[in-house]
């Protein structure tokens, strides 16, 4: 009997290829958790180390996946964006060992633009990143909010990051120069550049790529996953190629999207391998590289390398010895051309930073007076247009407001009726409703009924002790017992109240919470959190009190009496029974922090995106004398704390005018998933001292 012919006697195995031509491919996806990029790192390290005992040679991970696809406007932050080159450092330092080329999804920040950026990795040296060149702009994806398309590779940048130097561009193509291994050539792209009329894919695989990884974060849609599956295999059809495709999963925030963490193989129209959705698994194959390049050889209309090798940056390396070279249309890219000479620092760095600027305390504030009424007459006409333009657009001529006799409801009210002047409605068709609980004090009860009497406002009051009693009796709560039940069972009675009174007059429920509320999430979830248009929603509580303020000394006598009272008042959500002397038992800042602090802080993250050992310092000498060192690290934990837990409330808030360059909105100015982890900037506050 004849000995079997095996393809083992006439192949022999690389470093690259297992043998017979076949190389080992994976697509993976780790267990992330947005914006925990220390976390992150060690799950992309467990997947590099499981694909390696595997003996896989290229290994695709998702995109951004040091971060999460998801981070939205985190991706601006300073602090971030640091860890990412930190934890991209740790990765190579822990694979130099690992005979595998894989990618890492990081954002890059360099020249003024951040790149959505695959980083390609082997044996603990960086071969290049690969920036993504198509930014999807529609439905939920708003990436060309928060990355610049990538340059081409003329334009290539060449980067110092990680402690190595790396060329940045799209089109890029990773040649293996070890013996036997000629025709395994690499390319890389980034999800949406495959969905696209004229993938980068295209031009690489005619410059000769033979495998390709795709770095994906898609949302899961119904039918979507079959059309996935024509995609990649269609695609490894048309280019010859193997594809790996590997798609974000578990830990993605689910703000609007759910992410299933499907990976794909495919090699010339073949799904080879593929993970059950919604798992965080590992796809395997082995493609076979000798039989696409007899494909290629076979094909007729197949564009042979020569004819398309411009265009396309090559770049050699070897799983055996890496000294990597890049080049473009046959000349070797000049890296002192676009070196970066600022690269960013480690995540958690801290340089001992003297200041000479002292920063303003209340920087939404203007510190002239002049400037002030200035801007304080611009931010009413803002508020009130926005409600008036809603009220004209809805044919809604009534409005109906919870009026505590605290600032914001005050506020609240002298917009809207600021709004009513303009549109020519009557004033009596605003009412004003207070609405007694447990915590009411006569002093702000006195001043609501006062202002709504003097502005000339309907004014109705409503007690909720029955209704809140009942709901405990309901709820089998015991009243004794002041916990948040005890408090939001209040709000929410309010709320409700409201809501159907505005419905019954045919009417809007006008919101009173401010911006520096919602940074903090000081609201109570479907209670004052929610109206039909929160005319304060961008005013944050510092600003709120020079416009009343300003307010009072337009409007003078009895009015300007009472609105001094109000902003004598300490700011309070008045849920908790009052002192024995009746006065206000329950102070907001006394529980969350000084406002001043917190729209300090607010402030210097949203607008600049510092991060939070620079907004420490500044704000130690902002304050210097009036808080001191701990009292500002203790409310700076505070609200970096509540600022990512309560980004749930923010994701659902009502309409409301946008007045100023910062503001929280969901649907223009912040879009931050709702479970983003804080870790990253909470261990920096670890550290300050």
């Amino acid at each position: 009997m004849d000995r079997p012919f095996t393809f083992e006697s006439a192949y022999v195995a690389t470093p690259a290829l297992r043998g017979d031509g076949f190389l080992r491919v994976a697509a993976a996806t780790p267990r992330i958790r947005v914006a925990d990029v220390q976390a992150n790192t060690e799950a992309v390290l467990a997947c590099v180390k499981r694909a390696a005992a595997r003996g896989v040679r290229a290994l695709a991970l998702p995109e951004l996946c040091l971060t999460g696809y998801t981070c939205a406007d985190l991706f601006f932050d300073r602090t971030l964006l640091r860890a990412c080159e930190h934890a991209l450092e740790q990765v190579l330092d822990a694979t130099r060992d690992m005979e595998l080329l894989f990618t890492v999804g990081l954002p890059v920040a360099r020249e003024g633009a951040i790149y959505n950026c695959a980083a390609v990795c082997c044996r603990g040296s960086l071969l290049g990143l690969v920036a993504k060149a198509n930014l999807p702009n529609y439905g939920e994806f708003y990436e060309r909010r928060w990355f610049t398309p990538a340059p081409g590779p003329s334009d290539a940048l060449v980067v110092d990051i990680a402690g190595q130097t790396a060329p940045l561009a799209s089109h890029m193509l990773f040649r293996c120069i070890d013996e036997g291994a000629e025709d395994l050539v690499v390319g890389v792209e980034i999800c949406e550049d495959l969905w696209v009329a004229d993938p980068p894919s295209v031009r690489m695989a005619r410059a000769g790529a033979t495998v390709m990884l795709n770095c994906s974060a898609s949302d899961e849609i119904i039918g979507k996953q079959a059309y996935r599956h024509s995609l990649v295999s269609g695609q490894s059809a048309r280019l010859y190629c193997a594809y790996a495709y590997a798609d974000a999963g578990e830990g993605e925030s689910t703000t609007d999207l759910v992410f299933a963490g499907e990976n794909l193989i495919a090699e010339n129209g073949s799904l080879l391998a593929r993970t059950d959705l919604f798992t965080c698994d590992m796809a395997v194959a082995d493609v076979d590289i000798d039989r696409l390049a007899a494909e290629r050889r076979r094909s007729t209309t197949w564009v042979r390398p020569a004819a398309e090798q411009r265009g396309v940056l090559d770049i050699e390396f070897s799983f055996a010895d890496l000294d990597i070279e890049f080049f473009f249309d046959d000349g070797e890219v000049d890296a002192l051309d676009a070196l970066d000479d600022e690269p960013i620092e480690g995540p958690l760095m801290r340089t001992a930073l003297e200041i000479d600027r002292v920063f303003p305390r209340t920087p939404f504030v203007p510190a002239d007076a002049g400037d002030l009424a200035e801007r304080c007459e611009e931010i009413f006409n803002l508020q009130a247009s926005g409600l008036a333009t809603r009220l004209a657009h809805t044919g809604t001529k009534r409005a109906v407001i919870g009026l505590s006799g605290g600032l914001d409801s005050t506020l609240a009210l002298l917009v809207t009726v600021r709004a009513f002047d303009a549109l020519c409605y009557d004033r009596r068709d605003i009412t004003a409703v207070s609405m007694p609980g447990f915590g009411t004090t006569a002093r702000t009860k006195s001043n609501a009924e006062s202002l709504a009497e003097q502005l000339g406002v309907s004014f109705r009051e409503i007690s909720i002790h029955a209704a809140v009693e009942q709901h405990f009796r309901d709820i089998d709560h015991d009243p004794a017992v002041t916990d948040v039940t005890y408090e939001n069972s209040q709000a929410r009675e309010r709320t409700q109240i409201l809501m159907d009174l505005a419905n019954s007059q045919g009417g809007f429920v006008i919101g009173t919470g401010d911006l520096s509320e919602l940074a903090l999430g000081w609201a109570t979830y479907n209670g004052d959190h929610m109206s039909m248009y929160a005319v304060n929603a961008s005013v944050p509580k510092t600003l709120v009190r020079h416009l009343v303020r300003y307010a009072a000394t337009l409007f003078g006598g009895d009015i300007e009496r009472v609105l001094l009272d109000v902003l004598d008042t300490p700011v309070s959500p008045e849920l908790l029974p009052p002192t024995g002397d009746g006065q206000i038992a329950q102070k907001t800042e006394d529980l969350v922090g000084p406002y001043e602090l917190h729209d300090y802080f607010l402030y210097h993250l949203l607008r600049f995106g510092f991060a939070p050992g620079k907004i420490f310092r500044m704000a130690l000498r902002s304050f210097e004398g009036v808080f001191d060192h701990e009292t500002v690290l203790v409310w700076l934990r505070v609200f970096y704390r509540r600022f990512f837990a309560q980004q749930f409330k923010r994701s659902c808030l009502p309409d409301g005018p946008k007045v100023g360059s910062v503001t929280l909105s969901p649907r223009g100015d912040w879009r931050m998933p709702s479970d983003a982890s804080a870790t990253l900037w909470l261990s920096e506050i670890d550290t300050l001292s």
